[in-house]
C-alpha cells in the first residue's frame, strides 16, 4: 500500500507549472530583445561562448529537483512493517455518578466535577494500565470502552453532564454488574465465559450514594470473588448540599416544595468497598482521595494485559530526496555558458 503522510504538501507542486510558465516567457522575451539589436546569426556570432541550450537544461534539472524535494516533504511510504509490543500494566473501570446530587456545590466547583478532575489526575499518572468508564444515575451504560487510549478517555470525561441519563436516581449495583462486564464476558454462573488477561483488575466508584436503590453491596462481593477488587470514592459532605437547579439561581425541590438537600452516604460506600476487598476514601478539595487511590492501584500485580499488533509505513522520502540532492549538484557544475575545454566533447549536441 502506498500513501503520502502529508499529502497537503502535493499542492506545492502547483508552483512548478507556474515557475515553467515564467521561465518560457522569460525566455521568448529574452529572444526578442537579441533580435531587436540584430540578425540572430551574426549576433551568435559575436557571442560564441553563449549557450542556448545549457540554460534550459539548468532550469529543467531545478525544477525536477524541487518538484523530488516537495515529494520527499510530502513523507511518501510503502509498503508495511509490523511489530509486536506487550503492555504491562492493570485493567481499570471507572464507575461515575452522574445523578443531579452531583451537582452539589459542597465540593468545589461541584461534585461531578471535582470527581472530572481526580479522574484526570488519575490518568495523567497511568502508563500501560488500561481505563474504562462507566456513567450512572437510575440507569448505567458504558461511556467508554476499556482502553489504553488516555486522550480519548480524557476527551469522554470532559463531556459527562448528568444530562446523558434521563433516569435519575443511584443505581450503583447496575453501574458495578455493567462495570464487570467491561472486563469480558460473564455467563450466568457469574464465570468469563472467555478468556480474559491475567492483569488485575480494579472497579473505582465514585458517588455520593444518594438514593440508593438495589443491592450493591452483593455485587461488590460477586465483584471480589471474581478478583476485581472494588475501591470507592465518596463524594460531598455527609452534612449535605443543596442542588443547583441547571441555567437558574435556584436549587431543586421536592414535590412539597421544600429544598432538597443532598447528603454523603459514607456507611453505605464503606459496606461496598468492605465487600469488594477495596477501600473508602472521601474526596474533598484536598488532593488526598487521589493520592489513595493511586497508591492502591500501585499495589495491584501488574501482568501482561496485551499484545498488540501495530502496522507501520516505510518511510520512502530519503530516496526523493537524495536524487533531488544528486540533481542540484548536477546542476551546481553545469554552466550557462559554454566551458572551452569541454566545448569539443559536444555535450549538449551544439556542434549540429
Amino acid at each position: 500500500m502506498f500513501r503520502f503522510a502529508n499529502i497537503e504538501v502535493l499542492w506545492l507542486l502547483m508552483s512548478v507549472p507556474f515557475f515553467v510558465t515564467a521561465y518560457i516567457w522569460y525566455t521568448r522575451k529574452k529572444r526578442k530583445q537579441l533580435a531587436a539589436f540584430g540578425d540572430p546569426e551574426l549576433m551568435e556570432a559575436l557571442m560564441p561562448n553563449a549557450s542556448r541550450v545549457r540554460p534550459s537544461v539548468k532550469f529543467s534539472i531545478v525544477m525536477v529537483a524541487l518538484s523530488l524535494l516537495i515529494i520527499a516533504a510530502a513523507r511518501p511510504q510503502f509498503g508495511q512493517s509490523e511489530r509486536i509490543e506487550k503492555r504491562q500494566g492493570i485493567e481499570a473501570i471507572v464507575a461515575l455518578d452522574i445523578s443531579n446530587s452531583m451537582l452539589a456545590e459542597d465540593v468545589a466547583p461541584s461534585r461531578l466535577d471535582r470527581a472530572k478532575q481526580m479522574l484526570s489526575k488519575l490518568m495523567d499518572n497511568m502508563v500501560n494500565d488500561k481505563v474504562g468508564l462507566v456513567v450512572f444515575a437510575g440507569d448505567a451504560f458504558v461511556q467508554l470502552p476499556i482502553t489504553c487510549d488516555y486522550v480519548s478517555a480524557k476527551m469522554f470525561l470532559n463531556s459527562i453532564k448528568p444530562e446523558l441519563i434521563k433516569t435519575q436516581g443511584t443505581a450503583i449495583g447496575q453501574a458495578l454488574s455493567t462495570s464487570i462486564r467491561c472486563f469480558g464476558a460473564v455467563n450466568d454462573r457469574d464465570e468469563y465465559s472467555h478468556a480474559v488477561s491475567d492483569a488485575s483488575r480494579a472497579i473505582i466508584l465514585i458517588t455520593d450514594g444518594e438514593n440508593h436503590e438495589d443491592d450493591a453491596v452483593a455485587v461488590a462481593q460477586r465483584a471480589k470473588e471474581m478478583g476485581i477488587q472494588v475501591l470507592v470514592v465518596g463524594i460531598g459532605k455527609p452534612e449535605g448540599s443543596p442542588i443547583p437547579l441547571p441555567g437558574t439561581n435556584n436549587f431543586i425541590k421536592d414535590r412539597q416544595g421544600n429544598v432538597v438537600v443532598s447528603k454523603l452516604n459514607e456507611e453505605m460506600c464503606r459496606e461496598i468497598a468492605q465487600a469488594g476487598g477495596g477501600i473508602y476514601v472521601r474526596c474533598d478539595n484536598s488532593n488526598t482521595a487521589t493520592k489513595a487511590i493511586q497508591k492502591e492501584l500501585d499495589k495491584l500485580a501488574t501482568q501482561e494485559i496485551e499484545t498488540q499488533v501495530y502496522t507501520d509505513y516505510n518511510e520512502q522520502f530519503q530516496s526523493f530526496a537524495l536524487i533531488a540532492l544528486l540533481l542540484l549538484v548536477i546542476d551546481f557544475f553545469i554552466f550557462n555558458r559554454k566551458n572551452k575545454m569541454i566545448t569539443r566533447l559536444d555535450i549538449f549536441g551544439e556542434k549540429e
